[in-house]
């Protein structure tokens, strides 16, 4: 069976609530989806999977650590039977971003996954706004994988 896997570090209250926004747009579409944290995950998990969304906090920018411990036992497990794999990701953002957003691609871009949608970075101080861009996020990623578009 195929499904999106969404994959999050939740360390605060705001950061749980971006995880469950793009889990209810991903579900909102009627797509399978399975939901976990990055020490629940499994290179099993993600080879099972039609598509990944991951979510990161920027930590001393970079990606969290708990995301970097799901992908570095994910890792070689998954290299050669994921390539192509459809992507998405978000990073709640203290500075600017870019550090946890560069270190989540590098990483990625040796297992050949395919990002198929922008990465969202939701920047600053938290704002309502980010829980609609979330679950959009989660609906466009389970949308392409329901219409055959990833």
């Amino acid at each position: 069976m195929s499904y999106l896997l969404i994959v999050a570090n939740c360390p605060s209250d705001n950061a749980l609530k971006l995880f469950e926004s793009v889990v209810k747009g991903a579900k909102d579409t009627d797509y399978p989806v399975v939901f976990k944290t990055p020490l629940e995950a499994t290179a099993a998990d993600v080879i099972s999977s039609s598509g990944v969304i991951l979510g990161t906090t920027e930590n001393f920018g970079y990606m969290s650590g708990l995301v970097k411990d799901f992908l570095e036992r994910i890792y070689y497990p998954c290299m050669d039977q994921t390539d192509g794999l459809p992507w998405a990701f978000y990073v709640k953002a203290g500075l600017n971003g870019t550090g946890a957003t560069n270190s989540v691609q590098k990483v990625i871009s040796g297992l050949r996954w395919k990002l198929v949608q922008e990465p969202v970075l939701f920047h600053g101080a938290f704002k309502q706004d980010f829980l609609e861009e979330a679950e959009t996020l989660g609906a466009g990623m389970a949308e392409g994988l329901k219409l055959g578009i990833f």
